[in-house]
């Protein structure tokens, strides 16, 4: 007898425990959409650092202009080297589609630079034509770019956005010094 009655307030118990537990997590405000928000990339405005990037490069800074509005930028640097030769400018982007494409810039060893910021993609044949220049084109395990050595200066677009919306952002792509 004495084990049924065990048994029974147990589940009376846990039954209880449980009604509270409902009443507590009806009764208390919580907000699930908050979690989205929080996940979702942040854009980011770039102006100042582009005008930072201007200043200090040896080389004309690359920057978009004319995206329409569902291009973001997600992130931006500008980077400094100590010996004078190896600044590295960086604004990173999402498409419409929401694929990431990056615009990265530097005067050091192409070879080296454009191994690092592709993430180690190697040069597949063919050219993109952007405009009236063509650009090489680079293909790896996480990104495709799109490369262009001029002297003193190396522009890579790259991400995991296809060829096209790659060519679309080294499209629209303007150059300025200082």
């Amino acid at each position: 007898m004495r084990g049924r009655q065990t048994v029974r307030d147990m589940i009376l118990s846990l039954a209880v425990i449980g009604i509270v537990v409902a009443a507590v997590y009806v009764f208390i405000p919580h907000d699930d959409s908050r979690n989205a928000e929080d996940s979702a990339v942040r854009t980011v405005d770039y102006r100042v650092e582009v005008t930072t990037a201007r200043r200090a490069a040896p080389y004309a800074v690359a920057v978009p202009e004319g995206l329409p509005k569902t291009w973001r930028a997600t992130s931006v640097s500008y980077k400094a080297s100590n010996d004078g030769k190896g600044g590295a400018w960086h604004l990173g982007m999402l498409d419409p589609e929401q694929q990431y494409a990056a615009i990265e810039q530097s005067d050091a060893p192409a070879k080296k630079f454009v191994r690092e910021v592709t993430l180690g993609a190697t040069k597949v044949k063919g050219k993109q034509a952007v405009g009236s220049k063509k650009w090489d084109r680079y293909e790896g395990d996480k990104y495709k770019a799109l490369v262009r050595e001029e002297p003193g200066v190396t522009t890579v677009v790259t991400g995991t956005a296809p060829y096209g919306r790659l060519a679309d952002l080294a499209a629209a792509l303007v150059t300025r010094k200082g």
